[in-house]
């Protein structure tokens, strides 16, 4: 049994208490606290947390609202807003009995709760003459909203009307549970079953019955008192923006509250006042100084990634898929959707050095092999995130490609020719992936853009730049007979090994989105004919070569899909690919690049049979 009567916690439930000293700073036992224990601390948010976001404090309310006063007082003094505002306290010794304050110039101001709800309306909304974004949720709100998503936070209590924990709450997905009059408290769902419930002491700006004066904010409804003890008694408290100036009930709550199981962390951009330090110092509280709201929520966030991290097990390739779907349409989560892509190809680079992959030897199958158990996840990402996405992040998709392009940008040494264009392999695994993925998602506007970057010089920068649509071509890149990879069937040489050999080796990461293998093997016929025409659209004659696949084929049974004539159909002033940027926006040159196509397949048809 504990001292009070209580029974210990189990030693395995327990969350973990890390105190600061000498070692350890505040703001990093406050992040491995939150982090090793989920869900076990509150927040108690006061005025300063809305502060840049142009919500004003009390005190900011209370200098306005004398300079408003005083220029009713007095209209023929254009300056006496000013003067007033100033100095408000001696304004108000010099015209009106009694001390300032919030809470009795409101109730001076505003007799009745009708009024001072019009009063506060124009502080807490967005007015005509505000600059664009003002009186929105801030950093510190937008940071606190990912804290509640990740688990860490699922208690907030605030002294504020306004409503920018709510918002920031509901653009990060999260419907929290809002509990501003005592009556509500009956029919709230239990604290542990809410994603997060959002306790506003004080009220609401829009409701008639917030607490303002000194009277108000001397006691709380029995039914309030009775939930906020059961915070301050059960959660752990990371206090910010709060004074404990003004609001009686609520600092005689937390003096009522027996020592504290968990910490208290108390953060103040300047120097605490008396009852902030009596209360700091009667629960042992951590204080963090010098931190606006901004800067110790953003820096908690921080911090709690990175401990994610080093907890997190290896990224499996179900996880990053995972991971990836549920970044894309979050514009919050749009930095750890670049962030999984960049790290994953960084692991590609990593492996791909030239002591991976040697570049010479009798080594081809085993690089080929090797690059793509490099690229499993990748392309995986790749198709999901083509499907999925909506072209937000087509530069993120074409970033991949880029760096994976360099992996051929420089050699020493001596070389086989074959294992050089080799190291093109995952540009060009993740470039057919992204072009057969645009054809099923109905996208092949992107073809224009994957098709034409990012350009590449050859190493012995005698030719000039080359579009993907060129130095990608599996011909080029696969510059063998892949008899090593896929050997033939009953002594059958394989027509296309390249077209046959790609197909296969992007059929699994594309089988979720199109199962069906015969419409996959008509996606793929598609994009090799679409890149072929912008290939044969090359302003050197020397550089117009197609992919060659199946569609130089129609005739043959497995691939049935006169896909030249299904093209000539649709070449109109508003196909998607001139739409996009292909041929230069040009008709005239579409249709000649679909003529020279036509014409180089007439040519060599029988040579493929």
């Amino acid at each position: 049994m504990e001292a009070d009567g209580t029974a210990p916690e189990h030693p395995a439930q327990a969350p973990l208490v890390v105190a600061p000293g000498r070692i350890l700073d505040a703001k990093t036992a406050l992040a491995l606290n939150v982090h090793a224990s989920p869900g076990v601390y509150a927040l108690l948010l006061g005025s300063g947390i809305s502060l840049t976001s142009g919500v004003q404090t009390g005190w900011g309310i209370v200098e306005d609202l004398v300079g408003r006063v005083a220029a009713m007082q007095d209209p023929n003094d254009t300056d006496a807003a000013e003067k007033a505002a100033a100095d408000p306290a001696g304004w108000w010794a010099q015209h009106y009995d009694g001390d300032l304050g919030y809470s009795s110039l409101l109730g001076a101001v505003a007799p009745t709760a009708a009024a001072r709800q019009q009063q506060l309306a124009r502080y807490f909304q967005p007015q005509e003459d505000d600059e664009p974004g003002a009186k929105g949720p801030t950093p510190a709100h937008h940071a606190i909203a990912q804290l509640v998503k990740r688990g860490s936070v699922r208690v907030i209590l605030t002294t504020n009307f306004d409503r920018l924990t709510e918002r920031a709450l509901e653009e990060a997905g999260i419907p929290p549970q809002i509990i501003s009059r005592p009556s509500q408290i009956a029919e709230m769902m239990p604290l542990p079953h809410a994603p997060v419930t959002v306790i506003k002491l004080h009220g609401d700006y829009a409701a008639l019955d917030q607490l303002n004066t000194v009277d108000e904010l001397e006691a709380y409804e029995p039914e309030q008192q009775e939930l906020l003890q059961r915070v301050l008694d059960e959660y752990g408290l990371i206090i910010c923006g709060w004074s404990a100036d003004w609001d009686t009930a609520l600092v005689r709550a937390l003096e009522g509250v027996r020592p504290r199981r968990y910490p208290m962390f108390w953060s103040s951009y300047s120097a605490l006042g008396e009852a902030a330090k009596h209360l700091t110092t009667q629960h042992s509280g951590v204080v963090i100084e010098g931190m606006a709201a901004d800067d110790l929520f953003t820096d908690l966030q921080r911090r709690i990634e990175a401990l994610d991290l080093m907890a997190a097990p290896p990224v499996t390739r179900d996880i990053a898929v995972t991971r990836l779907k549920r970044a894309l349409p979050d514009p919050v989560r749009r930095i750890e959707a670049s962030d999984l892509i960049h790290q994953t190809v960084t692991g590609i680079l990593d492996r791909t050095a030239a002591a991976a992959r040697p570049l010479s030897g009798p080594v081809f199958d085993e690089s080929v092999r090797g690059y793509r158990a490099d690229c499993d996840i990748l392309l995986h990402l790749l198709a999901h995130g083509v499907f999925n996405d909506d072209g937000t992040h087509d530069a993120l998709w074409l970033r991949a490609v880029e760096r994976l392009t360099r992996i051929r940008s420089t050699f020493s040494g001596a070389f086989i020719e074959a294992l050089e264009a080799l190291r093109h392999y995952p540009a060009l695994l993740a470039t057919w992936t992204m072009g057969v993925t645009a054809v099923i998602s109905r996208r092949e506007e992107l073809l224009a853009t994957i098709m034409a970057q990012p350009t590449w010089n050859t190493l012995s920068g005698r030719t000039r730049t080359q579009p993907p649509a060129v130095y990608l071509n599996p011909m080029r890149v696969l510059a063998t007979d892949l008899k090593s990879v896929m050997p033939p069937a009953e002594g059958r040489i394989w027509r296309f090994p390249q077209s046959r050999f790609l197909r296969q080796e992007t059929r699994e990461p594309l089988r979720v989105l199109e199962p069906d293998d015969t419409a996959y093997q008509t996606a793929c016929t598609r994009f090799e004919f679409l890149t072929s025409m912008i290939a044969m659209d090359d302003e050197a004659e020397n550089m117009r070569f197609p992919w060659v696949g199946h569609f130089i084929d129609d005739t043959h049974w497995e691939y049935d899909t006169s896909m030249a004539n299904t093209i000539k159909t649709e070449l109109t002033p508003n196909w998607p690919l001139l739409r996009a940027g292909a041929f230069g926006g040009d008709m005239e040159r579409a249709q000649a690049a679909y003529e020279r196509l036509v014409e180089w397949r007439a040519k060599t048809r029988f040579n493929w049979l």
